[in-house]
């Protein structure tokens, strides 16, 4: 006998073409131009007349990307038919790139191959591949119920405890409710409110009429911290019901948004407490409900005051928030918090001396810190070099508006200090641009532009650089 030789050439992943994961980024984008068209037709506008391309892709991105900024009134601008398609939009967009995909699989009743199942298994944080079918389902079916159930409570507050304007139909309290709790779940921003009506409790644009009914900003923030939390986190709580058993990322995410909401809450009572644009001359209950809405709304961006307003530093501590974002798999953007978690947790331990990060008892593996620092630095290059492109395109804006609408936009949050209803169309479409890197998030980006993925088959001597 003698030994027998053979090659196995290495199979390249692509990241480009028909088959590869990028596909589904290709379909979103498909998605939102599609409803920019449907969007620019005449019978989209109340007018019945065409909008404009620019306006109605950026309108069409923002709301595929949950983000919210607009740069025409959504109550004015769009007809009945404008508001269902803005609705699917977001809808769509909420569910999220990963989950959509998987969605698709079940309503034409396809059956995934092996790629495409490990390509949804990644995006929803599970590897299992007899699970992944039924994790998905399980997310579309939670999403469509919480969204009805938050649907019948506004409708119950808007309607028939507190009716928002006299005379108002049960048609236009239904579509009210509806278009409301599906923007608050996916952490969209949108809402459809009037404003002016006489006799109505609306007092100003967005919710800032209803900055003081805490039984809508009640059900509007748990709408959204559902919808930011994900299944995954909300369904391990439920399941498990213990500190100790829940998964470490459940601890990462529950410890991060906890931190998140403090830091929020905190600083901004202590920056706008005495702030008379803001919420200087309102009573100590509105102070604290307007804080707390402020807080958990970091990831959708409804409105109840003036951002633009907002003392500075304040701005600069939202920006933190928003670039932050949500859970994974969830229906908010930002690098998301498990992200955040492992890169402070990481720090810590090379302050503390330690070779490995560790947290509860529990080791994370050294890939996972090293992909957590990699998606925060690209997320940062990428508003970097996207604020550039902002005041390139303008360089008339304001400076401190211009960047804190870059962060808002990347996050997908949709405030704005004022500069969403001056961007000229090119700055609207930097903007749609930064919406949609944002909302996919820079570690597809990345892999859109790596080409192809390849294992070192060379490992060089060690040699170590100055750090600081």
């Amino acid at each position: 006998m003698s030994p027998i030789s053979t090659r196995v050439e290495k199979r390249a992943v692509p990241v480009r073409g028909p088959t590869s994961p990028m596909m589904l980024v290709y379909s979103f984008f498909a998605v939102a131009a599609i409803g920019a068209l449907l969007l620019s037709l005449p019978v989209s506008s109340p007018d019945s007349e065409f909008t404009s391309p620019i306006t109605a892709f950026f309108t069409s991105v923002s709301a595929m990307t949950g983000t919210g900024l607009i740069v025409v009134d959504t109550t004015e601008a769009w007809s009945g038919f404008g508001q269902v398609v803005l609705v699917g939009l977001i809808f769509i967009g909420g569910l999220g790139f990963m989950t959509g995909a998987a969605f698709l699989l079940l309503i034409t009743g396809r059956r995934s191959s092996l790629q495409g199942r490990l390509i949804v298994g990644a995006g929803l944080d599970d590897n299992r591949l007899g699970t992944i079918a039924t994790l998905a389902r399980n997310i579309i079916l939670m999403a469509i119920m919480v969204q009805i159930i938050g649907a019948i409570f506004i409708f119950f507050r808007w309607y028939i405890a507190a009716p928002l304007w006299p005379g108002m139909t049960l048609g236009e309290g239904l579509w009210q409710s509806v278009f409301t709790s599906i923007s608050a779940f996916n952490n969209s921003g949108f809402e459809i409110l009037p404003d002016g009506l006489e006799g109505a409790r609306i007092a100003g644009a967005s919710l800032i009429g209803l900055s003081s009914d805490i039984p809508t900003l009640l059900i509007i923030g748990v709408m959204i911290l559902a919808g930011s939390t994900s299944y995954v986190v909300l369904a391990n709580i439920v399941v498990i019901r213990g500190w100790h058993r829940l998964t470490l990322d459940t601890k990462l995410v529950l410890l991060g948004i906890g931190v998140m909401l403090l830091v929020g809450f905190t600083a901004f009572m202590i920056l706008e407490w005495t702030n008379p644009d803001t919420i200087g001359d309102e009573s100590v209950r509105n102070k604290v409900t307007q804080g707390v809405f402020h807080t958990v709304n970091r990831t959708a961006g409804f409105s109840t005051l003036d951002y633009g307003k907002l003392n500075s530093a304040n701005l600069s501590v939202t920006e933190g928030l928003m670039f932050v974002g949500g859970a994974s798999a969830s229906t908010a953007a930002g690098i998301k918090v498990s992200t955040f978690m492992v890169i402070v947790i990481a720090s810590f331990a090379i302050f503390s001396g330690r070779e490995r990060t560790t947290v509860f008892g529990r080791e994370i593996p050294r890939v996972n810190v090293l992909r957590a620092m990699a998606v925060a630095s690209t997320a940062a290059a990428a508003v970097l070099f996207l604020a550039v492109a902002l005041f390139v395109v303008q360089p008339d804006l304001d400076f401190r508006t211009g960047l804190f609408e870059i962060v808002s936009s990347f996050g997908t949050v949709g405030w704005s200090a004022g500069a969403t209803s001056n961007l000229n169309p090119a700055a609207q479409v930097v903007v749609a641009v930064t919406m949609f890197a944002g909302r996919f998030g820079p570690l597809t980006i990345a892999l859109f532009m790596a080409g192809r993925e390849r294992q070192d088959s060379v490992r060089f001597a060690t040699e170590r650089i100055r750090i600081g």
